[in-house]
């Protein structure tokens, strides 16, 4: 009786061990995430596709039909849900915020325009459009080489080259994980500040990955080199994604800071072909100053390409 007594008070401290041992090791990864979010500088790359994408007319004109359709389509959105959806959230928040529910449901109610217009700019407006932009940027970097094993490109004398007909099937427009994690831990908005502050670290930890998947289709990664590219930078994507999804809760200008979030990501995509060393964060400075850095070449889009999008 003894004996059996000292195996399973064994058999408990090594059970314990074990669990603060995965505690201290689920710790440590989690701090070492947000140690290199931070310092990486990687949350810069969203603001600066910002400053490129303004400073860059030939990049935003094939975009222009879709950002007015877009921006129409996002105000009926946001006011429909708003005049709908705002105040009986408020009725259910005082329950739990107080006073605050005023002010919580705000997050809450565009978390929830994100989904919709989410969904409806992928289904009827953007088509390969985000590829297309991603592409047009990497081949202003420098980087036509790497866009020709995804798409036809041609030289159109000078440094002028043109974005021909995708030869890679393309990306998916949805994603299903994406959604179903979104909309399961939009309630944790209903928390304030420690809960809204989970939701985009969580999201943003899950969908920075997700802003290079052009650019792992290009490098012809399969699924364990891609997983082995996100773990080397897993704390710069999650700053990434972070931002961006900030950027995307903006109401009506959400349509706007998604195209800028693909054009930041396209210029991290060509810094780390080029292996430099940038810091991001002296680009934005120097892009607010100065206008951003000379493009190695100029491109443009075909007329058969324009008629994909």
């Amino acid at each position: 009786m003894a004996s059996e007594t000292r195996r399973r008070s064994g058999r408990l401290e090594a059970q314990k061990d074990a669990f603060a041992e995965s505690a201290k090791r689920q710790v440590s990864d989690a701090g070492g995430v947000a140690s290199e979010a931070v310092t990486s500088g990687a949350w810069a790359y969203p603001i600066l596709g910002v400053f490129y994408l303004v400073s860059h007319p030939k990049v935003v004109k094939p975009i222009m039909p879709a950002l007015v359709r877009g921006t129409i389509m996002s105000l009926m959105t946001i006011g429909a849900l708003f005049t709908f959806t705002y105040l009986p959230q408020v009725a259910v928040l005082a329950f739990v915020s107080g006073p605050l529910a005023f002010v919580a449901a705000i997050p809450l109610v565009l978390g929830e325009s994100y989904v919709v217009i989410n969904f409806l700019l992928r289904a009827f407006i953007f088509g390969q459009l985000g590829e297309d932009l991603f592409d047009m940027v990497l081949v202003q970097k420098g980087q036509s080489a790497l866009v020709e094993r995804g798409r036809q490109v041609t030289s159109k004398g000078g440094k002028t080259m043109q974005l021909g007909k995708m030869i890679t099937k393309p990306l998916s427009r949805f994603s299903t994980d994406n959604i179903v994690r979104y909309v399961l831990t939009l309630p944790l908005n209903f928390i304030p500040v420690v809960g809204t502050a989970f939701f985009l670290a969580f999201n943003g930890y899950k969908s920075g990955p997700g802003y290079h998947a052009r650019y792992f289709q290009l490098k012809g990664y399969d699924r364990e080199r891609r997983q082995a590219a996100i773990n080397k930078r897993r704390g710069s994507y999650t700053a990434f994604g972070v931002v961006a999804m900030l950027l995307n809760l903006v109401p009506v200008a959400s349509i706007f800071f998604n195209f800028t979030s693909t054009v930041g990501a396209a210029i991290w995509a060509a810094n780390i072909e080029n292996k430099q060393e940038v810091n991001p964060v002296q680009e934005v400075a120097s892009a607010a100053k100065d206008g951003s850095a000379k493009d190695a070449v100029d491109a443009t889009m075909s007329k058969d390409s324009k008629k994909e999008l």
